[in-house]
């Protein structure tokens, strides 16, 4: 296996369970509709876990476009790789979005909600306002990437390390999750999002393309800010 198959296979891993949960959760007529926030993240927690163990030794489970850069801003990672991991990042993101819909498609005609079709596949803010959206992913991120370089300097047992990095992901959902549904990852939004504009789900609505950009520039900001705090305090 290469780093690029490794890092497709870890993001669509990280999207079966993600966007499945948020599926399960908000569809029609699912045994798990009306679940709630909890178990939608606790549902991101265990889906980055297992992305991690899917691909972490082959590529080191970047799964996210704004952890590749923010890593190769700090000299952690070759900027020459940057552009195939994303790649891949975007290809995992959609085949796993596209399993998704195949699993749940005989709830998408059960389901009214266009908002609810929608956020199977991506984020959208509880209140728009796009400054501050942009300002609370940008957050969101920063503390993502600071906090899995700090956890990568303690001496945390062979095969952990996943596990507490999907505490970390349930953690940011709970606190910062509710603002915006807390993208953190550019791929994990725009994939998903460019899957919703192409299948063919009944009464899907428009894909929001005006706030597209929110879950994508203000990751990579982030990203690049998180890591940086860690190379100046760490």
């Amino acid at each position: 296996m290469t780093p690029f198959i490794a890092e497709i296979i870890g993001t669509m891993v990280l999207l079966l369970f993600g966007s499945g949960v948020v599926a399960g959760c908000v569809l029609k007529q699912s045994k798990a509709e009306n679940a709630g926030w909890v178990v939608i993240t606790l549902g991101w927690g265990l889906a980055v876990t297992l992305g991690i163990y899917a691909s972490g030794n082959v590529s080191g489970a970047h799964l996210n476009p704004a952890v590749t850069i923010g890593l190769a801003s700090i000299g952690q990672f070759p900027w020459a790789q940057v552009p195939g991991y994303i790649l891949a990042q975007f290809i995992g993101a959609m085949l796993g979005s596209g399993i998704v819909w195949a699993a749940y498609y005989a709830h998408w005609e059960k389901t009214d909600d266009k908002g609810a079709k929608l956020a199977v596949f991506s984020t959208g803010p509880a209140v728009r306002n796009l400054p501050a959206n942009l300002l609370t992913e940008a957050i969101g991120t920063a503390i993502l990437v600071f906090a899995i370089l700090f956890i990568g300097t303690n001496n945390i047992a062979d095969g952990l390390g996943p596990i507490v990095v999907g505490l970390l992901i349930v953690a940011l959902g709970m606190s910062f999750g509710g603002p915006t549904g807390y993208a953190i990852n550019p791929a994990r939004d725009l994939g998903p999002r460019i899957m919703h504009a192409i299948l063919p789900i009944p009464g899907k609505g428009d894909s929001d393309w005006s706030y597209a950009w929110v879950p994508v520039v203000g990751p990579i900001i982030g990203g690049v800010i998180g890591a940086l705090a860690f190379a100046m305090l760490y």
